[in-house]
């Protein structure tokens, strides 16, 4: 089974719905992939999802039981064990690695989703799913060739 690791700030939020959203499109097309996903500082938040990603998850009938039940710290265990690592935003992400995991920072895709802070989640999680989406294409190809 290969592994997808999407990474963010605090693994609340953006990174749990790419982590069930890509989930859910590799079941259903019976993918030998799994996405986990983990967060940089997982003690800025005390709840153990965002409910926007609660809302955006049920709106499209995927399973919350396709991310874990809590936030989760990124070690580099998980770094190590990943065949494709994506953090969420390059701005507010690579910093964050360059000081947590310094070998790691520019070894890994970060896509430009920035934080329900910054934009909207009614406009952010779609943004989220079509990268999901595309990744999963790709990596589809990719097993096809095997």
């Amino acid at each position: 089974m290969h592994q997808v690791l999407f990474i963010c700030t605090a693994n609340y939020y953006r990174s749990r719905f790419a982590e069930a959203v890509f989930n859910h499109y590799a079941r259903n097309r019976r993918m030998d992939w799994i996405a986990i996903s983990r967060g940089l500082a997982t003690y800025l938040v005390s709840e153990d999802i965002s409910s926007s990603t609660v809302k955006a998850l049920q709106h499209r009938r995927i399973s919350l039981q396709l991310t874990a039940p809590t936030a989760l710290q990124l070690t580099e265990v998980h770094l190590e064990s990943a065949d494709v690592i994506i953090a969420l935003e390059e701005v507010e992400h690579h910093p964050i690695m360059e000081e947590l995991f310094p070998n790691w920072a520019d070894k890994i895709t970060y896509w430009d989703v920035p934080d329900k802070g910054i934009v909207d989640p009614a406009v952010a999680l779609p943004v989220v799913e079509e990268y999901v989406v595309e990744l999963i294409e790709s990596l589809g190809e990719v097993s096809e060739e095997d």
